[in-house]
């Protein structure tokens, strides 16, 4: 257990900056961007073809180097087959954004459902956007952290599937990426900024205190 009034130490900025953001980049921003880019240029299944093809060579790029995959990106890998199987069988750009909505859902129930679990699928997935150490993450406190800040996730997940929805049934393909691209990340900082402040108040309640970078040379 940890003693009382430490400090732990994370990573610099940047590290951390990196650690989160390529992970983010690889499961989301770039398929994105490639399907949109295909998608006006050279056609629906052409797009399809490029998001699904950019995130296996990430998987695929990693196992070969002998990388841990993040959960983030497997997941999200796993959910594209079905959306790309879903959208070249029905050819409907609506039916393929449909899904992505609807895992907003999904994730919701799944942190509902892990709550019960030694660590919840909130607690994993942190470990890809910033390496807790040991003596942190085993912390009782912190473990029930992680249970209580996955309802407010879900909550997240709910709200930014709700408005998703209604924003995919009354625009364009454009108009959607635009607005709900838009609309997720504002959902997901907020959702970060509350998880951070939740997170320090947990810590300073059992006199542990947060510091970025390493520590001081002796």
């Amino acid at each position: 257990m940890l003693q009382h009034r430490i400090t732990v130490h994370l990573p610099p900025v940047g590290s951390l900056l990196r650690h989160a953001g390529i992970p983010l980049l690889e499961s989301t921003l770039i398929p994105l961007a490639l399907f949109w880019v295909l998608f006006t240029q050279a056609g629906f299944d052409a797009g399809l073809y490029a998001a699904l093809g950019w995130s296996g060579l990430a998987i695929g790029r990693r196992l070969v180097m002998r990388q841990r995959v993040p959960v983030v990106l497997l997941m999200s890998t796993m959910l594209l087959v079905v959306r790309t199987v879903v959208g070249l069988w029905t050819g409907s750009a609506f039916l393929y954004f449909l899904q992505p909505t609807v895992q907003n859902f999904v994730f919701a129930v799944a942190l509902l459902v892990t709550l019960g679990f030694e660590r919840p699928l909130l607690a994993k997935l942190a470990d890809d956007f910033c390496p807790f150490p040991e003596a942190l993450t085993g912390h009782p406190r912190i473990k029930r952290f992680f249970k209580r800040v996955s309802l407010l996730w879900a909550c997240v997940f709910l709200v930014n599937g709700a408005t998703t929805l209604a924003v995919l049934a009354t625009q364009t393909v454009g108009n959607y990426l635009v607005v709900s691209t838009a609309g997720s990340y504002s959902m997901v900082a907020l959702g970060i900024g509350l998880s951070l402040w939740w997170f320090r108040r947990s810590l300073a309640g059992e006199g542990i205190r947060l510091r970025i970078g390493a520590p001081a040379a002796a």
